[in-house]
């Protein structure tokens, strides 16, 4: 019998590695891989290594803040290594990243880039007694003008930021630019391995961890774990496109505050804020996890492919989010014990879903219309999402610079 499940076991781990191999391409795919809503898997996403004679740079941390040494290597090289052999990365604010093509960032030897500034027990405590938590989350009745002169319109949000103001003697509100990457207007990026810590989620209208926004198109994300963005973990609008995110992993940690509105797309119903036809996304192998309460991802306008994402995010209060005209295919998902609140909509286009796996009790909505994908992609079974993503989403590659042709 000892040696019978000895036997299992190896089965049961040879078929998990399989189909974790099968399922990780090491290639780009997806929307990330289009070039319109009809024409699929014709734009190669190369990022850095598209470039003849490819420049590289290596960083290594210097234990201060990096901010403009980061920036400047991005805009000077093709592919940039963040090498965490001697600690963190640093980052006194988010970096401003305009009008690039071709770069491939990768991490190596467990890089982490963090936000210099966080929340701490005494903030949180803090808060706390200021009640903060009680306060409205509405507009506010009468103007609310913070001591710096700068109007708010939730009164959450006014005592917040202006406790944070007090203690930290900030009247410019310098904290409220805790993010790391921001990407505008840039094409052709692949960005791999790499773990991003932030300083807790809290409601002061702040920076993300990354962003992608103003046109940015063709854009990779793989294999990236983001934990802690003030505002959101990685946010997505303004005219941008042709967009995939997998294997990456999505949670928050004890310094987290309030406002765990993990993945937005599209920052208003204003078509001419977004565009109508744009903010196409696709989220493959990720896993939303511990402290995620909200926006997995919220999406407005784009079409949203979810497939063989994990959820874990037990508590939560929303997950998969179409609103405004916004369209999802969630395919192969499997939503873990104690996520209950897995689906809500308002003004979407079209949703539909296929073989999905739901731990609670979960009143599957009708399907709306149809969500048909320009590109081929493959699937693994649903049961196997928890061991294959749970194991290998996040910064968990050995090789990230080693990327296969689409």
């Amino acid at each position: 019998m000892k040696h019978l499940l000895s036997l299992t076991l190896i089965l049961s781990t040879l078929t998990t590695t399989l189909f974790a191999q099968q399922a990780d391409l090491n290639r780009p795919f997806g929307w990330a891989t289009c070039t319109s809503l009809t024409s699929g898997d014709d734009f190669q996403v190369t990022g850095g290594k598209g470039v003849v004679s490819p420049s590289t740079i290596t960083l290594t941390s210097t234990g201060s803040d990096m901010r403009n040494t980061i920036i400047k290597a991005i805009k000077e090289n093709d592919i940039i290594i963040f090498d965490g052999s001697k600690g963190d990365f640093i980052v006194s604010s988010s970096m401003q990243l305009k009008d690039l093509q071709n770069k491939t960032i990768v991490g190596i030897n467990n890089a982490r880039v963090c936000t210099q500034f966080y929340l701490s027990p005494e903030l949180h405590q803090l808060m706390n007694d200021k009640k903060v938590l009680e306060q409205n989350t509405s507009k506010a009745d009468q103007k609310l003008t913070l001591s710096n002169g700068k109007p708010v319109g939730e009164p959450r949000e006014y005592l917040i930021r202006q406790t944070l103001i007090d203690q930290m003697k900030d009247p410019e509100e310098k904290f409220r630019n805790a993010g790391l990457f921001s990407f505008s207007n840039c094409q052709n990026i692949i960005i791999r391995n790499l773990s991003l810590q932030g300083p807790g989620a809290i409601d002061v209208g702040g920076n993300d961890l990354m962003t992608v926004s103003h046109g940015s198109k063709h854009i990779w994300v793989d294999h990236v774990d983001f934990c802690d963005g003030m505002d959101g973990n990685f946010d997505i609008n303004s005219f941008s496109d042709f967009i995939t995110v997998s294997w990456c992993r999505f949670h928050y940690s004890e310094r987290t505050y309030i406002h765990a509105n993990t993945n937005l797309v599209g920052s208003s119903d204003r078509a001419e804020q977004n565009g109508e036809d744009n903010l196409n996304v696709t989220y493959a192998f990720c896993e939303w996890g511990e402290g995620c309460d909200q926006r997995m991802p919220m999406v407005r306008f784009g079409t949203i492919h979810l497939l063989n994402d994990y959820y874990t995010c037990a508590g939560n209060s929303a997950a998969a989010n179409p609103r405004f005209q916004a369209e999802f295919r969630i395919e192969g998902c499997y939503f873990a014990k104690g996520v209950k609140k897995i689906f809500t909509q308002k003004d979407a286009k079209a949703f539909v879903f296929v073989g999905n796996h739901y731990t609670e009790k979960f009143q599957q909505p009708a399907d709306l219309g149809d969500v048909t994908l320009p590109y081929r992609y493959e699937t693994i079974p649903v049961e196997d999402v928890p061991k294959v993503v749970g194991e290998q989403a996040g910064a968990t590659l050995s090789d990230p610079l080693n990327v296969a042709k689409n």
